[in-house]
């Protein structure tokens, strides 16, 4: 029986050692290799543009509701042009209430309306990355979308808009994500078919458009807009010297 026992040990270790030389010998195919991640100095950086300009509006003094002007305009380094065919754009609300903050209210615009800013010093480079945060707030069908002047005159929209009706919500479009349409600033209206690529790199005036006329006070049809930032790179404005 000692015997038997022997000999069934001696047939399992040679069992064993054979599996484990069969293991070890080599294929007759190349050994897969796993796919090499890329060093971390070897990525690509991702360049994203800094803030170009920021707006978020000044009360007056009185407070309340009030037609906009360029005491309006929060910002020194900014030009603000509002384009409204007809009725006018009004400026409300109370700095530090996130609640009801400064913000510009589109109700009493009889037309479509646009709001836009100039820097003073530089174009803005909009191409890459670049892209346009705003804090907005609607009623009914309203939204606002990205508009830009282009430094040879051109008027462009976009196509796609942003505007919720529950609440104040900030929200961001990327210009390299859209198409765009030709503006009739004039009359704040779409002309022409759609363009699926446009020049950013020198763009004279940036803002948003409100393509619907407002209902006036009361909920029906309106866009407020309160903060706005634009993210693209500063293109210094080219000055002609007399001699």
């Amino acid at each position: 029986m000692l015997r038997r026992i022997t000999n069934l040990l001696e047939l399992i270790s040679l069992c064993t050692v054979a599996a484990l030389a069969c293991a070890q010998a080599p294929s007759d195919g190349p050994r897969p290799t796993r796919p090499s991640r890329l060093d971390t100095a070897e990525r690509p950086a991702v360049l994203r543009p800094g803030l170009f300009l920021k707006e978020e509006w000044r009360q007056t003094a009185q407070g309340g509701e009030h037609p906009v002007t360029s005491d309006s305009n929060g910002n020194p380094q900014l030009d603000l042009e509002l384009y409204v065919p007809a009725g006018q754009i009004l400026l409300t609300g109370t700095a530090g209430d996130e609640n009801f903050p400064v913000h510009l209210w589109t109700g009493l615009c009889a037309s479509p309306c646009a709001v836009t800013f100039r820097d003073k010093t530089h174009f803005a480079d909009l191409s890459g990355l670049a892209r346009i945060r705003l804090n907005t707030k609607m009623s009914g069908f309203h939204q606002v979308r990205p508009i830009v002047k282009l430094a040879d005159g051109t008027w462009w929209v976009g196509d796609r808009a942003t505007g919720v009706t529950r609440d104040w919500l900030v929200s961001e479009i990327s210009y390299a994500d859209l198409r765009w349409l030709k503006l009739d600033i004039k009359r704040v209206v779409t002309v022409g078919n759609l363009v699926d690529k446009l020049d950013l790199t020198r763009v004279d005036e940036i803002g948003f458009a409100d393509l619907l006329p407002g209902s006036g006070h009361g909920p029906g049809g309106w866009a407020d807009v309160a903060q706005i930032e634009v993210y693209g790179r500063p293109v210094p404005r080219k000055t002609t010297r007399k001699e």
